[in-house]
């Protein structure tokens, strides 16, 4: 491509360094950093993320990117030079309806409310996080007045997520298909005696569950030649390159599940982000196009693949090799029945795939309600436990098993959970196509084989980074919307066999 349009690359690969060298800070903030050094942290992240916003929205880069433009006027919509004018200039856009000062402000604020949040819910204390999340709340107002909305402020923080979407269309989705998941666990509950989990509640030692996971994982194809995993408060993928590509997960010895499906998530964010086309790298298409999509992926490695009975055919047998005295007696059938018992849960992260999308549900009332000051925050833990007993019929014994469970906030994440329930209901529609095209997927999963998948989820999603638009790409790979109908379909299969419904 011509000289202009090279010169906008270079550049855009300078503020990609920027955001990465601030990733590298965050992720050291949540893995190794002492306590000490949440300050100073918080200043090293405001500096960088203003100068990342200088860099995008100064004169130098809309000059560039008008030349380039310019000269590639009749590149085709899906070519990469294309893709990559028409996702820059949305990204100045939005960059350039925020002043750096608050940018900066929103980063210092997260950083530091980071540590007051995990502090907090360390020490089940709301009311030591609740100025921490006030004061961040306050800014984000603020950015999405900047950012403008038509319908909703909360559109503003969604579209940053989930381009294109809104609350409303969320509402509807969500609508679409509550009455049916609670139905669906109203009628398991009538025959919860079909399955239970304490074959999962024994003491497992973590190394050996650490070496179990990484297997798993590394079989599904995550490459730790480009990877690693480490443990944090709250596990997430997290990339510098595409050769640096890196998940966390935390540990519960007594607890089997958190830390296998964590892995088994983290790294389907994780094989995404390693399968973008190499051409991109560097430049703002080298990453996951939306995080419904993104989620897409890790709830397919986790839940579709990593919770079926053909994957466990495989694996189980290597489980109980590597902890002989929990499951040695323990035949496939009933482990089977255990991950995947659904009964109302706690905490988020380790809800079963029925009751998941409720977890979401509630989050996502509060923060539309949070963030047009129809709830205080001082008034949030009661709500939220007022809500959880609406939908999952269960109240949180505590604020750390309840409103502070999450790092969302603390990090300034709000709009961010919707695109976890779009990320389900994308799995079930994407894995349908993959296997219309592959049929014998399923059976390939049960003898320990996951290319044919993973290739297929590669040439359809991975390698197109962020070329396309989540509804683009849904409606390339599937001719339709996202859809909620195919995921209702996957759970009440499943679950109709499971508990003979």
């Amino acid at each position: 491509m011509g000289e202009k349009y090279q010169a906008l690359v270079a550049r855009l690969s300078e503020i990609r360094n920027v955001d990465r060298a601030r990733a590298i800070l965050s992720w050291d903030q949540q893995v190794n950093m002492p306590r000490g050094g949440a300050k100073a942290r918080a200043a090293q992240l405001s500096t960088l993320s203003r100068i990342g916003h200088d860099m995008l929205i100064s004169d130098e880069t809309r000059h560039l990117l008008q030349d380039a433009e310019k000269e590639t006027e009749d590149a085709a919509y899906d070519s990469v030079e294309g893709s990559m004018i028409r996702v820059t200039k949305r990204d100045v856009h939005q960059a350039t309806c925020v002043p750096t000062q608050l940018v900066a402000d929103i980063t210092e604020a997260e950083a530091l409310g980071h540590q007051v949040w995990a502090e907090a819910r360390a020490n089940n204390n709301f009311a030591a996080f609740e100025p921490a999340l006030q004061r961040i709340l306050d800014l984000k107002r603020q950015e999405a007045d900047f950012l403008g909305f038509v319908e909703h402020p909360y559109d503003a923080f969604l579209d940053q997520y989930e381009p294109g979407m809104t609350a409303s269309r969320v509402k509807r989705l969500f609508d679409a298909h509550k009455s049916e998941l609670v139905e669906l666990v109203v009628a398991v509950s009538a025959h919860s005696d079909r399955a239970n989990d304490a074959v999962v509640r024994q003491s497992y030692p973590i190394d050996k569950q650490r070496a179990f996971g990484l297997k798993m994982v590394s079989n599904y194809g995550y490459d730790f030649e480009r990877g690693r995993q480490d443990e944090a408060v709250h596990p997430f993928c997290i990339t510098f390159a595409q050769g640096d590509v890196r998940i966390t997960t935390r540990f519960t010895e007594n607890y089997l599940n958190p830390a296998l499906f964590g892995t088994m998530h983290e790294a389907g964010h994780a094989m995404y982000e390693q399968g973008v086309a190499p051409e991109l790298e560097g430049t703002p298409l080298s990453r996951g196009t939306s995080l419904g999509v993104h989620e897409s992926q890790s709830r397919l490695w986790e839940n579709v693949v990593g919770r079926s009975r053909n994957f466990w055919s495989w694996a189980y047998p290597q489980l109980q090799d590597t902890f002989p005295d929990q499951l040695k007696a323990v035949d496939l059938e009933t482990f089977y029945r255990s991950i995947n018992r659904i009964a109302p849960s706690y905490i988020r992260v380790e809800a079963d795939e029925a009751t998941y999308n409720l977890h979401i549900m509630v989050r996502f009332e509060l923060e539309m309600a949070l963030v047009t000051g129809a709830l205080a925050v001082h008034d949030l833990p009661k709500a939220w436990n007022e809500r959880f007993e609406s939908y999952l019929g269960i109240v949180p014994p505590t604020d750390k098993e309840g409103v502070l469970q999450d790092i969302h906030w603390s990090s300034g994440l709000i709009g961010y959970f919707p695109t976890y329930a779009v990320g389900n209901m994308l799995a079930a529609q994407y894995y349908r196509q993959a296997l219309a095209a592959h049929p014998t997927i399923p059976d390939e999963i049960g003898q320990g084989k996951f290319d044919t998948l993973r290739e297929w989820m590669r040439i359809n999603i991975y390698q197109h980074g962020r070329k396309f638009t989540a509804d683009e790409l849904t409606q390339r790979i599937t001719g339709e919307p996202v859809e909620c109908g195919y995921f209702v379909d996957y759970l009440k299969a499943k679950y109709t066999d499971i508990y003979g419904l």
